[in-house]
């Protein structure tokens, strides 16, 4: 992988099992956790079946049953469209229900014996290894630092590249000064703790959080396609096509789902937010109004943006995940008419007039809207909660099984194996110059204290779990790295009777001027590559994480 550390290796190189010991005693022995959660750990417990015969076919079936169910939801999707008969009396549906019965029962079987057994095995010291490198402290020389992307609430926002596997990452910081200033602890801290707990294809990622000197650093997803509000306005007439507006909001429709399934209400879905990786799929950025809503309870605040707050938030009543299926419905629109439904672009109108339109005008439809759009656009638009798509007790359901997804297989979108209907050109820029981005000031009249500290340990924990095993995975230093002898003999750092060797002894000389390498501080330049990029390098990326 470009950019990859010559020393990548000793960077992370396997601690001896009985260094794991701790590990070992606190990890929560869960079976979907350790063996289908995380990554890793899910590949390491199928190695472990794989020297099973009767434990390999199990994971044989469960894989040929997921390959199914996609193929098998598609059809059933079809033979909706010519009969309900079919969908409920077919043989192939019940293939499809039972398999879906043995899937569970399979997984049942495994979590109890067979997982007893892997917990013993080298294949979960192995494990514990991986988990050992992932707590690792994560610093400022864990990465390479490029230039400045954007502008955040609270500092810039930079690319920056983890040296051990190349993965490149916007890093967003938050000055600890300008938060203090602010008063925008709890802020910066909710907004840190909801990315941490989503994992989503549909939502940016956090993969680390660490802390300088003068900034608090989140480092998330790299997305390289520019925002939505780009693609809407300056390519070409505004507005898109109703296949690409479609597939962007079945794909939003899933980001939606993925947070309300923690309880999370994102509160600020516009254009500008959602942005568009390098094969052209979406995801929701900037949670820094999103909010945990506590079960059966309901929440309140006149927070979002003009023209995209559903009536509920402009009258200040109550709510829970409903002001997020109105933005979609704003969001659609937007997308097929090229303008906002209750405001029009670079037009000067007054906040009252436009929260008036939301609360009390029905929208217009022109004639680029299909009927099944303006169907669409209505429910989710619906001025009263009650009444609106999504809010009727099925949440993202109810919206997906809308008549203008028929052809969205949802579980092959949800796995990334859908084409979408639009690639950005890796050459072109899709934002303003990175030389329009204006310089933050000098903050002035406030001091760190030692009391700070605490605030700051809550942010910077650290490489999170998921994001950091996928990233070992997809750069290949798992493969090349997660090495077994293959006649099933324990490797020695991997047997618990030996002992890590000592480290050699070091001469007086090479004490005094020698530089030691850890795991994560390596001093290094960059490759000569990367120092001399084009100057569109990056340049997309001016407006992300706003």
């Amino acid at each position: 992988i470009k950019g990859k550390s010559k020393k990548w290796k000793q960077m992370l190189q396997f601690p001896h099992i009985s260094l794991c010991e701790e590990l070992r005693q606190t990890t929560e022995k869960y079976y979907n956790s350790l063996c289908e959660r995380q990554p890793i750990g899910r590949m390491l417990f199928r190695q472990f079946c794989e020297t099973r015969v009767e434990l390999r076919r199990c994971v044989k079936f469960l894989d040929t049953v997921v390959s199914k169910q996609e193929r098998q939801i598609g059809r059933i999707k079809t033979l909706v469209c010519f009969s309900s008969r079919c969908l409920r009396e077919g043989p192939e549906y019940f293939l499809f229900r039972s398999c879906s019965g043995l899937y569970v029962l399979i997984h049942d079987y495994l979590s109890v014996a067979p997982f007893a057994d892997y917990l013993d095995s080298m294949y979960y010291n192995r494990f514990l290894q991986w988990k050992w490198l992932e707590r690792q402290p994560v610093t400022k020389n864990t990465f390479r630092q490029y230039r400045v992307l954007g502008k955040g609430g609270f500092g810039e926002v930079c690319a920056c590249q983890v040296r051990a596997t190349g993965k490149m990452y916007a890093c967003k910081k938050l000055e600890k000064k300008r938060i203090k200033k602010r008063k925008g602890e709890s802020m910066a801290l909710n907004e840190k703790q909801i990315l941490e707990k989503v994992n989503s294809r549909f939502v940016v990622s956090l993969a680390y959080a660490y802390e300088t000197k003068d900034a608090l650093c989140l480092v998330l997803t790299l997305m390289n396609g520019g925002d939505l509000k780009f693609h809407i306005y300056h390519m070409g007439d505004a507005g898109f096509e109703e296949k690409r507006a479609v597939f962007y909001s079945a794909e939003l429709a899933c980001g939606l789902e993925d947070l309300h399934r923690e309880r999370i209400v994102y509160r600020d879905l516009k254009p500008e937010n959602i942005l568009l990786d390098d094969h052209g799929h979406i995801r929701i950025s900037d949670l820094g109004l999103a909010v945990h809503v506590p079960e059966g309870e309901t929440i309140k605040g006149r927070v979002g943006t003009v023209g995209y707050m559903a009536p509920e938030v402009v009258k200040n009543e109550r709510y829970t995940f409903s002001p997020d299926w109105w933005a979609l419905g704003c969001l659609l629109y937007e997308m097929i008419e090229g303008q906002s439904p209750f405001q029009q672009r670079k037009k000067k109108i007054k906040r009252e007039d436009v929260e008036r339109l939301v609360r009390d005008v029905e929208e217009e439809y022109s004639d680029k809207f299909s009927e099944d759009t303006k169907s669409l656009c209505k429910m989710l638009l619906a001025k009263e909660p009650s009444e609106r798509l999504g809010c009727q007790g099925e949440g993202a359901t109810e919206v997906k099984a809308h008549h203008i997804f028929r052809s969205i297989n949802f579980k092959r979108l949800k796995a990334g194996r859908l084409k979408a209907p639009f690639t950005p050109d890796p050459q072109a820029i899709y934002c303003k110059d990175v030389l329009d981005i204006e310089q933050f000031s000098t903050v002035k009249g406030v001091e760190l204290e030692p009391k700070d500290d605490s605030f700051y340990c809550k942010v910077s924990t650290g490489s999170v779990s998921i994001p950091w095993q996928m990233e070992m995975i997809e750069s290949e230093c798992f493969q090349e790295l997660n090495v077994f002898h293959t006649d099933g003999t324990v490797p020695p750092d991997l047997d618990w009777r030996g002992q890590p060797s000592p480290p050699p002894k070091q001469g007086l000389l090479q004490r005094l001027f020698g530089r030691q390498v850890t795991h994560q501080a390596v001093t290094e330049l960059p490759p000569t590559n990367y120092i001399h990029q084009g100057s569109h390098l990056f340049t997309n990326f001016a407006h992300l994480y706003l």
